[in-house]
C-alpha cells in the first residue's frame, strides 16, 4: 500500500513538472521598451516576438530556457522556474557598431566592405511599382527598415503621408526624447515628427553614415546626444526651408492717383520677418520670398524718431529722391510710440502658453525657449503674476498664478517641461485665456505669450479655425504676443494671423541675442499696448503725383472705407515701438516705364486750383487699449524734397535689400553696392549694433545675389 501511494505521489510531480505555463514579462534596454526581441524557448521552434511596448507571452514549461536575442545586442538566456513573469534587460552588443554607413545607391559585393558598413540595394522599378500599388512611402525611412544594426524605425508603417521616428538603441533617453540629430547635406533639423526627412526619396541620396550615441556626441557635440543620421543627396544642396509655411505675398504695384487717390493699410510692428531671414542666410540657405516682408525688415531697426507730446506716438515725414531711381520721389512716414520705464508700466498678468509637442525637442525650439523666457522672468516685478500652460497630445496648467517675486518657483517649472506628443494647439488656447481671463487685472496688462514653431495638427489646427478662435478670445480685453522658434518646420504663416487678429504681436526668435533684444532690450513693447488698432490713410495731390507704391505692408492693405469704421481690426501699438513706411512717388509730368497709358476720363475732376504745394496729406486712427472710439489725427506733407538723414538712408537700405530678395520688378538697375552705401550712410545711433550687423548680412549675401 505505502508503495502505491509512492507511485502515485511520484506520477503527480511527474505531471506537475511538465505542466505548460504562459510565461509574460517586457524586454528592455537603457532608452525603454524594444520592440521586436525574439523570444524562443530553447531547443524548440516555439517562440514569439516583443510588442511595441516590448512585451511578450510565450508558453512553456518550468525548468526550459527562455532566449532572448535583438539585432545588435547582446543574447540573454534565462531558466524558468516558479515565477510566470520574466522581465529582461538586453546590453548592446561589445561588437555593434559605432558607425553604419549605408551606401543603397550602388551595388557592391560584401567582402568590399567593412563589418561597419551596412548596404541597401537599389530599389528595382519593379520594387518601387509594388510599393506605389500597396501604398507604401518610397522614403529613406522605409529604406532603412530592418537594415542596420542598432538602428529602430517605428510608427510610419511605409504609408504616404505618415510620419516616422528613428531611434538609434543603445542610448539613455534624455528629457523623454531619444530621436537623434539629423543632419542633410551639412544642415541640421532638429525635429522629432520629421517630414522634412520622411519625404526624402531614396533615388536623391548618395550617401547616409549612422552614427551611434557616443561616437555621435564626440563628433557633433551635444546635440547629437542621441545619435545622428547623416544625409549626403546627389545634389549636395536640399533646401530645408521647403517644409515652412509662408502666406502669399503679390508685390504691391504702382497705383494712378486719378484712379486710386488713397492708400489705406493697418500698421505692422512685428519684426519676425527680418530674424527669419537673418537665420536663412546665416546657414547658407536661399530666402524664399514669400518670407520677405519688407516692412518688418525696416521695422527691425530703431529710428531717432522724437517722442510724442499729446498723442501716444509722434508723426515723422521725409520726401527724397529715391535713391535708387532718380525719376521718383521716396516718402517717409515714422511713428515713434511713448517710452515707458519698466518701473512705469502697469501691473502685468502674464499668461505663457508653451508648446511642448514632439516637434519643440531640438535645441533651437523647447531648450533655446526656456532660456529665453527666464530673460523675462527676471523683469518682473511684485506686481506682476505668471501663469504657464503647456500644450501638447492635451492642453494643461502647470503653473498657477505666481507673483513675480518668486522667481525660482517660475523658473523651476520651466525647467520641467519637456517636449513630446502631438500638438493640441486649439484646446491650449483656449485654456490660455481661459486663465487670463480669470485673473484679469483691471488697467493692467493682461496677456497670453504663446512660443511654438506654429506646427498645429491636433483640434482647431487649420489657419481658418484658429483665426476664429482667437478674433473671439479679443473680445476678452487680453493681448497676445506670439513668439515664432525653430527651423525646418516653422509655419510663419499661422503665427502670423494669430498674432493679427489677436491685437498682438509676431516676433522669431533664433538665438539669445534675438531673445535678448525681444525680452530685454524691447520689453515694454513687446508686453505692453498704448494704442490699438492704428490706421493709416494717405491721400495724393493728383496736381503734382501722377501715381505711388507703398513699399511693403501688402498683406496689411485696408478698403478706404475701413478707415472710419471701428469694427475693423488693426495694428497695435507698443511702448517705444517705432513704425516707419516708404512710398515711391512718381511725379506729374515724368514718363515712367512702370505706368501703362490709360485713355482719357470723363468725368474725373479736373486739378486746376488743387495746391502744388502739397504732396500728400496722411491721416492716422488709433484707440485707446481699452477703447472702442476711433481717434484721428492728421499731418500735411509739403512737395519739397529735402536732403536725406541718416534714419531715411539706412531706411532705404533695408528696404532696397527687401526688393532684390523678392527679386521685384521695381529694382531700376540697383546693385548690392548701392545697398550698402545707403546703410554705412545711415550708421548713426548704432548703440546695439543691429545696423552693423545689417551691413555684415548684406555682405554675405553677395553671391546669392
Amino acid at each position: 500500500m505505502k508503495s502505491l501511494f509512492s507511485f502515485f505521489f511520484l506520477l503527480l510531480f511527474i505531471h506537475l513538472q511538465a505542466q505548460t505555463v504562459t510565461i509574460s514579462g517586457t524586454v528592455t534596454d537603457s532608452s525603454g521598451p524594444l520592440p521586436g526581441v525574439s523570444v524562443v524557448v530553447e531547443g524548440t521552434t516555439n517562440g514569439t516576438q516583443t510588442n511595441f511596448d516590448g512585451q511578450y507571452n510565450i508558453q512553456s514549461k518550468k525548468g526550459q530556457t527562455l532566449v532572448f536575442t535583438y539585432l545588435g545586442y547582446e543574447s540573454e538566456k534565462i531558466r524558468i522556474n516558479d515565477s510566470k513573469v520574466i522581465d529582461v534587460v538586453l546590453t548592446v552588443s561589445s561588437e555593434a557598431l559605432d558607425e553604419v554607413v549605408v551606401t543603397g545607391y550602388a551595388t557592391k559585393t560584401v567582402k568590399a566592405l567593412t563589418a561597419s558598413v551596412t548596404t541597401v540595394g537599389t530599389p528595382t522599378k519593379a520594387q518601387l511599382a509594388r510599393n506605389k500599388r500597396k501604398q507604401y512611402h518610397n522614403s529613406i525611412t522605409h529604406a532603412l527598415q530592418g537594415k542596420a544594426a542598432g538602428i529602430q524605425i517605428t510608427g510610419a508603417n511605409g504609408q504616404v503621408g505618415a510620419s516616422t521616428n528613428i531611434t538609434i538603441r543603445g542610448v539613455n533617453s534624455i528629457n523623454g526624447s531619444s530621436q537623434p540629430l539629423y543632419i542633410v547635406d551639412g544642415t541640421p533639423i532638429h525635429t522629432i515628427n520629421n517630414t522634412v526627412v520622411a519625404n526624402l526619396k531614396p533615388e536623391t541620396i548618395e550617401k547616409i553614415n549612422i552614427y551611434k550615441p557616443a561616437k555621435a556626441r564626440k563628433l557633433f557635440g551635444v546635440s547629437a546626444k542621441n545619435g545622428c543620421v547623416v544625409i549626403s543627396t546627389k545634389s549636395g544642396n536640399y533646401q530645408i526651408q521647403k517644409d515652412e509655411q509662408y502666406a502669399q505675398i503679390t508685390e504691391n504695384k504702382f497705383e494712378r492717383v486719378q484712379l486710386s487717390p488713397l492708400s489705406t493699410f493697418s500698421i505692422d510692428v512685428d519684426k519676425a520677418a527680418y530674424s527669419n531671414i537673418r537665420r536663412m542666410i546665416n546657414n547658407g540657405q536661399q530666402v524664399p520670398v514669400d518670407a520677405v516682408k519688407i516692412e518688418e525688415m525696416i521695422n527691425y531697426f530703431d529710428y531717432q524718431y522724437p517722442q510724442p507730446a499729446k498723442h501716444p506716438f509722434s508723426i515723422n515725414t521725409e520726401v527724397v529722391q529715391t535713391p535708387w531711381n532718380s525719376a521718383t520721389q521716396l516718402v517717409r512716414i515714422g511713428l515713434q510710440g511713448k517710452t515707458y520705464e519698466n518701473t512705469d508700466l502697469p501691473a502685468s498678468n502674464l499668461t505663457f502658453l508653451i508648446d511642448v509637442s514632439g516637434s519643440m525637442s531640438s535645441a533651437n525650439k523647447l531648450p533655446l525657449l526656456k532660456s529665453a523666457f527666464k530673460l523675462l522672468v527676471n523683469q518682473l516685478r511684485e506686481k506682476d503674476k505668471v501663469s504657464i500652460v503647456v500644450y501638447a497630445g492635451a492642453a494643461g496648467e502647470v503653473l498657477s498664478p505666481t507673483n513675480g517675486t518668486n522667481k525660482e518657483q517660475i523658473l523651476a517649472a520651466l525647467d520641467n517641461l519637456k517636449a513630446g506628443g502631438s500638438t493640441a494647439g486649439g484646446a491650449g488656447i483656449k485654456l490660455a485665456y481661459q486663465l487670463a481671463q480669470k485673473n484679469y487685472i483691471k488697467n493692467g496688462n493682461n496677456r497670453v505669450i504663446l512660443a511654438t514653431d506654429g506646427d498645429f495638427n491636433v483640434g482647431a489646427s487649420s489657419d481658418k479655425a484658429m483665426v476664429e478662435l482667437i478674433e473671439e478670445k479679443r473680445k476678452s480685453g487680453v493681448f497676445l504676443s506670439v513668439l515664432g522658434f525653430g527651423m525646418g518646420n516653422y509655419k510663419d504663416s499661422k503665427l502670423e494671423k494669430l498674432a493679427d487678429k489677436g491685437n498682438g504681436n509676431h516676433s522669431y526668435i533664433d538665438t539669445m541675442q534675438e531673445a535678448q533684444k525681444v525680452f530685454g532690450k524691447e520689453f515694454g513693447g513687446t508686453l505692453y499696448t498704448i494704442a490699438k488698432d492704428v490706421k493709416i490713410q494717405v491721400e495724393f495731390n493728383p496736381s503734382v503725383v501722377q501715381a505711388y507704391r507703398l513699399i511693403g505692408y501688402e498683406n496689411r492693405i485696408l478698403n478706404d472705407e475701413d478707415f472710419i469704421d471701428d469694427t475693423v481690426d488693426a495694428g497695435e501699438l507698443g511702448s517705444g515701438h517705432t513704425v516707419t513706411a516708404l512710398y515711391e512717388v512718381i511725379p506729374v509730368g515724368v514718363s515712367s516705364p512702370y505706368l501703362k497709358d490709360i485713355n482719357s476720363l470723363k468725368y474725373t475732376v479736373k486739378n486746376e486750383g488743387i495746391a502744388t504745394n502739397e504732396l500728400l496729406t496722411v491721416k492716422f486712427r488709433y484707440k485707446k487699449p481699452n477703447g472702442n472710439k476711433s481717434i484721428e489725427i492728421e499731418s500735411v506733407v509739403a512737395n519739397q524734397n529735402t536732403t536725406i538723414s541718416a534714419d531715411g538712408s539706412f531706411a532705404a537700405s533695408v528696404a532696397l535689400f527687401g526688393l532684390h530678395l523678392r527679386k521685384s520688378q521695381y529694382l531700376n538697375n540697383s546693385n548690392i553696392e548701392d545697398i550698402l552705401k545707403l546703410a554705412e550712410n545711415g550708421l548713426q545711433q548704432d548703440i546695439n549694433g543691429y545696423k552693423a550687423e545689417f551691413i555684415r548680412l548684406v555682405k554675405s549675401y553677395t553671391n546669392v545675389l
